[in-house]
């Protein structure tokens, strides 16, 4: 989705993007795909790994193939415009720890695994899932809202040992991939939460950081806790009133089912979360926690307990009229 190979034009793109006018962003990637597609009708052309996949060719009524070559998150993020190209066929590569939940899903058409599928079935437009919002020319107030049906492609949930005492049950994911680590929490750091007696906590916490030896004060929620499972995630995510998150692929899950989510972003966030606010156009579910300074972990973690204390109380007081 984003013009790279000048430096120039990158910032251009990111600074177009952090305040929301996608069609100046367009005209950033312009700058360098025209020229690029101008030339690919030369001898000798070879694609560079900044050029996009995607050559101009418009996908209506063609053929498309739809690869997912960047993370799990961006995935889910994006696929919401896979239905809006129009095209009279549909090969969608995802990665193979969202095929479960993926595939036979309305509107993505034929979903295949992007590891294994070789050769590639016949195409006529190749194009990145990153890649549609600029070949749909979308803009802003155009923004579709998430994918719509992903929870009802959720198995029966299997039994989740998350209690119901009247207090507020928030999952939390602490621990960022080990693509970016500054987006990861230290789970000491979030202390002023794990004070609040009114608030039980559920670790949805997959793979090494599930392990850490401060998790003895959070339950499990999760059935699968050191291996990445995406559905068991997503079902646990669905019997909770609140998922905390740190940036990355848990947090695009819970809000593309739907839940109400927290972002815990570091200073300098990603672009799609832009800059001076607390809710995001991509999510309406999700609010932002932000950074004030860099590395200032200890200051989203005040923020986040004073903001759960209300919620607390609300949902202390439906408990006891149910009574």
């Amino acid at each position: 989705m984003s013009a790279q190979g000048r430096p120039d034009v990158a910032g251009d793109w990111i600074a177009a993007m952090r305040r929301g006018d996608w069609e100046a962003a367009w005209r950033a990637t312009d700058r360098i795909e025209l020229p690029r597609r101008a030339a690919q009708a030369s001898p000798g052309f070879v694609r560079g790994e900044d050029h996009l996949r995607w050559d101009g060719t418009p996908p209506a009524g063609r053929t498309v193939l739809v690869r997912c070559e960047h993370g799990l998150g961006d995935t889910l993020q994006f696929m919401r415009f896979v239905p809006l190209l129009g095209a009279a066929r549909v090969h969608f590569l995802v990665q193979p720890q969202l095929l479960p939940l993926l595939r036979g899903a309305p509107g993505l058409g034929e979903v295949r695994n992007y590891w294994t599928d070789d050769p590639l079935p016949p195409h006529e437009v190749d194009m990145e899932v990153m890649e549609l919002p600029y070949a749909l020319r979308m803009t802003l107030p155009r923004l579709p809202p998430p994918y719509p049906h992903l929870q009802g492609q959720l198995p029966p949930p299997a039994p989740l040992p998350l209690a119901d005492e009247g207090r507020l049950r928030v999952g939390l994911l602490w621990a960022a991939s080990d693509w970016d680590r500054t987006r990861t929490v230290p789970l000491a750091a979030l202390a002023p939460l794990f004070a609040l007696e009114e608030v039980r906590f559920y670790s949805l916490q997959q793979g090494e950081a599930a392990q850490d030896p401060l998790l003895g004060r959070i339950d499990i929620a999760c059935l699968s806790p050191r291996t990445m499972q995406v559905e068991a995630a997503a079902a646990a995510m669905c019997a909770l009133d609140l998922v905390i998150s740190v940036d990355g692929m848990p947090a695009h899950l819970a809000a593309t089912l739907g839940r109400p989510t927290w972002l815990l972003l570091k200073h300098q966030a990603d672009w799609r979360w832009m800059e001076g606010r607390e809710d995001t156009p991509w999510y309406p579910t999700i609010r932002l926690f932000r950074q004030p300074r860099e590395g200032d972990w200890p200051a989203v973690a005040q923020e986040v307990a004073a903001a759960l204390r209300p919620l607390a109380a609300v949902r202390g007081r439906r408990s006891a009229e149910a009574v």
